[in-house]
């Protein structure tokens, strides 16, 4: 018995023991936020007050020692997330991850972003501001990385550190810019139904004619190469770790829409949901300088940003900046190709992968004039019949670190436009409002015209060249607006208006979301903070009751059960909310699911509907194919001797839709609310193993919002019934200039990316409700409720 005691003593100390090496080891892991420390290339002492949310306030005497505190704070916070994004571009996720990331690594590695960025350092002025500032910044992440603590990622994964270099900046820019484009996703899909099945086909999905397209031309060949490309993209940007830029909404009230007569400026870009969240918030402060600003891992200028004097965001413009071209290869020759004026030989690069584990992979990376050849970069493609993706982030000369830099550092409205002509790509729309009452929004992005007869949604005649660029536009024909005479602007990935008759092509999204903020908008003139936040947090679609009629007005009542008379009911009663006790929501998309279904699958098949519904153009088609009684879509091609209707589809969809909610929720209708389906889980990288699930990732919740509603909390369509969020508002911003110290943000998840720190998730909860917390300006306000950490010189 005694020796027995004796053992379980020492059991019990070894756990004491463990327990509190386990505390001691998360405990040096936490972030520090107050206490002092030493840094190298400090001119003077500088503060970084962090408020109770985690947001750093530094306050320094110089923009220099600033950018340097910046770095600091944000690679304590970020490290892991500048890790991961600045491997992408380059294709170096296989050294950490292994052979399980070889195909991402292989496109981005191909795709040239790496080759561009090296082009734009060499040319950069090493004497310059923007350069001279993103050294100290990148000083500041370097020291972090030398003396700061490993984030645990690290030692889990086996990450050797490495030096962060003005490179990593350029190759994360470039990996978003990639992140916002459609093409890639949207073309040869089309390419290959207008080849199956012909142009009829193509007539529903919008693409025929308000393009500014005319006929289009018909082809019979390579119809399965096309999807491949598609496919394959889509898959990498689904499993990256990083997600990609997809939509946002944003609006400027100007002085006569408000109820103060100041500008309330408001933004929420859509962003793929993660843990850590997209954005990390600081405050710089110095005698010449001050900015709030919102700041992607590895970035040293925020895209997002306000100050006393102004404020700006943005979203995507959405519009078309890569083509495909079919090239056609000398006979006998692999290494020579077809051009106006002859034969020209392939460019040859090759390229090293290295992979963790594993031998190095070698690459033989082909281009053409038109860029590189796809078929090297994917697999299943077709070799025999090269496709050339052209892009212009790679084709133009890249200003971004001067455009960012100028954004953030604007003396006006003029100096501003300025910077946002700087970027060639990707395409945004850049929103600004001023405490001088200007508001405004320019399209960013070198735009460019085909021949007529081209039409850029389908892959691309590479030989000929009669389908490649004749003309580039001036910087003065992008869409653009200010201060309109109606007061506001807004934007919301729609398509803007004509510039000298012509519509410039683009994968905009429906109208819904952008109807809902003009009528909002046209419908009163005295808005203030607190409207607006009710506004950005508005989950009601002004379209889909509509879209519900259209399909109710097909269905026969006479040959309908109980409990479906039941849900046409609630349906003909709904304002198209999407909150989480409304029934609506959960009948309808599960009813759109099978009507699309139904309607799109006999003729693309399974794989290819899949990606259908997850672009742009399967998400326009849903309002506009509906009211369209002689869609050749209706038919279904696998039924024999029979010829299907709009009403047979609607119908057929309609039984399946409440026999499957039946089955999911059980017969009582009222017990189908949204929230039970509509969930949200923020997923870290490692967060996909099941045992670090619960450490790393934040959720999941019950969460409000839909598809193309302001509130767009955005999902995917599948069999289950179950709508996880893939994204949405990346933050949600209000700017009042009537009282400019007490403006308004919220992010996802938390400042922070260290699992240890209390600002991991500490906005979650805030976040999925719509409630706000205080962009602080006021320094006496943030000293009286943050910790202070003081950066001194070393030496």
């Amino acid at each position: 018995m005694r020796r027995l005691k004796k053992i379980l003593l020492v059991l019990v100390l070894l756990i004491v023991i463990l327990a509190i090496a386990l505390f001691a080891y998360i405990f040096h892991l936490k972030p520090k936020y107050e206490g002092t420390l030493q840094l190298k290339n400090l001119e003077k002492e500088t503060t970084v007050y962090f408020d109770e949310f985690g947001v750093p306030h530094i306050y320094a005497d110089s923009e220099k020692d600033a950018m340097t505190a910046l770095g600091y704070v944000h690679a304590q916070e970020r490290l892991w997330q500048m890790e991961l994004l600045r491997r992408i571009a380059p294709g170096r996720l296989s050294e950490i991850f292994g052979s399980v990331a070889l195909k991402n690594d292989k496109f981005f590695a191909g795709i040239g972003i790496e080759e561009a960025s090296a082009k734009a350092i060499a040319k950069l002025d090493k004497n310059s501001v923007s350069y001279q500032l993103t050294q100290a910044y990148l000083d500041g992440i370097n020291q972090y990385l030398e003396e700061g603590v490993t984030p645990i990622e690290f030692t889990l994964v086996g990450v050797k550190k490495e030096k962060f270099t003005i490179k990593d900046v350029y190759n994360i820019f470039g990996y978003m810019s990639f992140s916002f484009a459609m093409a890639q996703k949207t073309d040869p899909l089309l390419t290959e139904i207008r080849n199956k099945y012909g142009v009829d086909y193509l007539k529903d999905l919008g693409i025929n004619g308000e393009f500014n397209t005319t006929q289009l031309k018909s082809s019979k060949e390579n119809m399965e190469t096309y999807t491949e490309i598609s496919k394959s993209v889509v898959a990498l940007l689904d499993k990256s770790p990083i997600p990609p830029f997809i939509g946002s909404n944003s609006w400027v009230a100007g002085p006569h829409k408000t109820k103060s007569g100041k500008v309330i400026f408001a933004n929420d870009p859509h962003i793929g949901f993660s843990q850590p969240a997209t954005w990390y918030e600081a405050h710089i402060v110095t005698p010449e300088h001050e900015l709030y600003g919102c700041y992607l891992a590895g970035t040293p200028f925020p895209l997002l940003a306000h100050n006393r004097d102004y404020a700006y965001g943005l979203t995507m413009f959405e519009n078309d900046d890569i083509d495909f071209y079919q090239e056609r290869t000398l006979g006998g020759d692999p290494n020579q190709y077809e051009t106006p004026t002859g034969f020209g030989k392939y460019e040859i690069r090759k390229k090293t992968i290295k992979v963790k584990d594993t031998s190095d992979i070698v690459m033989t990376i082909k281009s053409s004039r038109h860029g590189p050849i796809m078929n090297d970069l994917l697999d299943h493609l077709d070799k025999k019949n090269p496709i050339a993706m052209s892009w212009t982030y790679t084709r133009e000369p890249i200003q971004i670190l001067d455009a960012v830099y100028g954004l953030s550092h604007a003396k006006s409205k003029d100096d501003f436009r300025k910077a946002v002509q700087l970027v060639a790509a990707p395409g945004l729309n850049v929103m600004y409002g001023d405490a001088k009452g200007n508001v405004a929004w320019w399209a960013t992005g070198k735009l460019y015209k085909h021949n007529k007869d081209v039409n850029t949604f389908l892959i691309l005649d590479g030989a000929s060249g009669k389908d490649d660029i004749t003309e580039y536009l001036d910087f003065s024909k992008n869409p653009s607006s200010e201060n309109p005479k109606w007061g506001y602007v807004y934007s919301a990935n729609n398509q803007p208006e004509a510039i000298d008759g012509y519509l410039y092509p683009g994968y905009y999204l429906p109208e819904d979301r952008a109807k809902r903020i003009s009528t909002l908008m046209d419908a009163k003139s005295d808005w203030d903070k607190e409207a607006i936040s009710k506004m950005i947090y508005d989950n009601t679609s002004p379209i889909a009751p509509g879209t519900a009629q259209k399909l109710i007005s097909s269905l026969d009542n006479n040959k309908l059960s109980a409990e479906e008379k039941q849900a046409v009911e609630v349906l003909k009663s709904w304002k198209g909310t999407t909150n989480l006790e409304d029934v609506a929501p959960t009948i309808y998309n599960k009813w759109i699911y099978l009507y699309m279904r139904n309607t799109f699958e006999d003729e693309i098949g399974k794989d290819n509907f899949d990606l259908f519904i997850g672009t742009h153009i399967g998400k326009q088609v849903i309002a506009r194919q509906v009211a369209n009684e002689n869609s050749v879509w209706w038919d279904n091609i696998k039924t024999k001797n029979v010829k299907e209707t709009r009403t047979d589809i609607v119908s057929k969809s309609f039984h399946e839709a409440i026999a499957a909610l039946q089955k999911q929720l059980g017969n009582i209708i009222t017990d189908w609310k949204w929230g039970k389906v509509h969930t949200v889980e923020h997923e870290h990288p490692l967060g996909k193993i099941a045992a670090l699930r619960g450490l790393f990732n934040v959720g999941p919740f019950d969460s409000p919002g839909s598809n193309e509603v302001i509130n767009n909390l955005f999902f995917g369509f599948n069999e289950e019934g179950k709508y996880y969020v893939k994204g949405g508002p990346s933050t949600r911003r209000i700017v009042d200039f009537s009282d400019i110290e007490n403006s308004w943000s919220i992010l996802p998840t938390g400042q922070s990316g260290n699992p240890f720190s209390k600002h991991y998730s500490d906005q979650a909860i805030m976040y999925n409700e719509g409630k706000f917390r205080k962009m602080k300006l006021n320094k006496e306000e943030i000293i009286k409720t943050s910790t202070k950490l003081v950066l001194k010189p070393r030496n």
